[in-house]
C-alpha cells in the first residue's frame, strides 16, 4: 500500500500529523472544532497526542498554526469513527504500518540502534572520564613531592638539627638561622639558638646537651637547640609563606601559597629593651 500519509519515525512510537489526518479523511469540519471533538473519545494530552506548532500555507500566506502528532493507536480510532470509505482505507494502513512496526524484525533493528545509541553514550561518558581522570593524575603528580615530603616528616619522632632542615632548602645551617632571626622567631645566646617567647612552649624545640672535648683536653658540655617535627611542619610552613620550597618541591615547580596545616601568626617580637647580640654568626649550632 501507498504512503497515504507522512508517518514521523523520529519519536519512540510512530504519529502521524493530526492537520494531515483531517485533510486526508476529507473532513468538513473545521480543524479547531474537530480536533477537541475526537479527544473527547477518551484522549490525553502526552499520552496519545503532543501538540506543536508549525508554519501552514494558506489563502492568507504563511501562517503559524497549532497541530498535533497523535499515536497510531488514536489515527486508528478516529479512522473507525468516521465511518466512511476514507475512514476504512485509512484505518487498514496504520494497520499494516502497525503489524510492520512490530514484525521481529523491526524489534531487533530497534533494539540495534538503540544499542548503539547506548554504546555511543557510554563511550562520550567514557572519554569524559578519562579526560577527567588524567586530569586528576596529572594533579596527583605535581602534589604528590609536597605530600612525601610532609609524610616523612610526621611520621618521624626523631629531633632534627638545623643544619639537616636546612640541607632540604638547598641552603646552609648558618643562611637559614638568620633568616629566622630576621623574622623574630629565635636570638642567640651563649651559642645556642632560642626562640623568642610567643614561639617557646608550642613544642617545635627541644634543648640538649652535647659532650665536648675543648681545645685544652678538658671535657665540657654544650647546649644546642634540636627542631621536633611539630616545629619542622612549623618552619614548612613559615618558609613557604617567604617563598622558600624544598628542593623536591622546586624540582617540579609547585608555587601554591597556602597549606592545608595551619600556621601560628608569625610577627616581629619586641626585644623588650633587650638587645640581642649575635656571639659567633659563623657557627650554625
Amino acid at each position: 500500500m501507498d504512503d497515504l500519509i507522512k508517518v514521523n519515525f523520529a519519536e519512540e512510537y510512530p504519529t502521524v500529523s493530526a492537520r494531515e489526518l483531517h485533510t486526508g479523511l476529507g473532513i468538513k469540519t473545521q480543524f479547531r472544532t474537530w480536533f477537541p471533538r475526537m479527544c473527547s473519545y477518551g484522549f490525553t494530552e502526552h499520552a496519545d497526542y503532543e501538540r506543536l506548532y508549525q508554519k501552514c500555507s494558506t489563502s492568507g500566506g504563511m501562517q503559524r498554526m497549532v497541530d498535533y502528532q497523535i499515536s497510531i493507536d488514536m489515527a486508528k480510532h478516529i479512522c473507525m469513527i468516521q465511518r466512511n470509505e476514507k475512514g476504512m482505507l485509512y484505518r487498514q494502513y496504520f494497520l499494516e504500518l502497525e503489524k510492520a512496526w512490530n514484525s521481529p524484525e523491526k524489534v531487533m533493528a530497534r533494539a540495534l540502534q538503540l544499542a548503539n545509541q547506548q554504546v555511543q553514550e557510554l563511550s562520550c561518558r567514557c572519554s569524559r572520564l578519562d579526560g577527567k581522570v588524567q586530569e586528576q593524575n596529572h594533579q596527583i603528580a605535581r602534589l604528590r613531592p609536597k605530600a612525601v615530603y610532609l609524610d616523612r616528616i610526621l611520621h618521624s619522632s626523631s629531633l632534627v638539627l638545623t643544619t639537616q632542615i636546612a640541607k632540604d632548602y638547598g641552603m646552609s645551617a648558618i643562611r637559614l638561622n638568620k633568616l629566622l632571626m630576621e623574622w623574630g622567631i629565635q636570638y642567640k645566646r651563649r651559642e645556642q639558638w632560642i626562640l623568642y617567647a610567643p614561639y617557646q612552649g608550642e613544642g617545635y624545640t627541644c634543648s640538649t646537651s652535647v659532650e665536648i672535648c675543648r681545645k685544652d683536653g678538658r671535657m665540657d658540655v654544650k647546649y644546642q637547640t634540636e627542631w621536633t617535627q611539630k616545629g619542622r611542619v612549623f618552619l614548612y610552613q613559615l618558609l613557604k609563606s617567604k617563598g622558600y620550597l624544598p628542593v623536591v618541591e622546586q624540582q617540579i615547580g609547585i608555587a601554591e601559597t597556602a597549606g592545608d596545616i595551619l600556621l601560628p601568626a608569625v610577627s616581629d617580637c619586641r626585644k623588650q629593651g633587650k638587645e640581642v647580640k649575635e656571639v659567633d654568626a659563623g657557627r650554625s649550632e
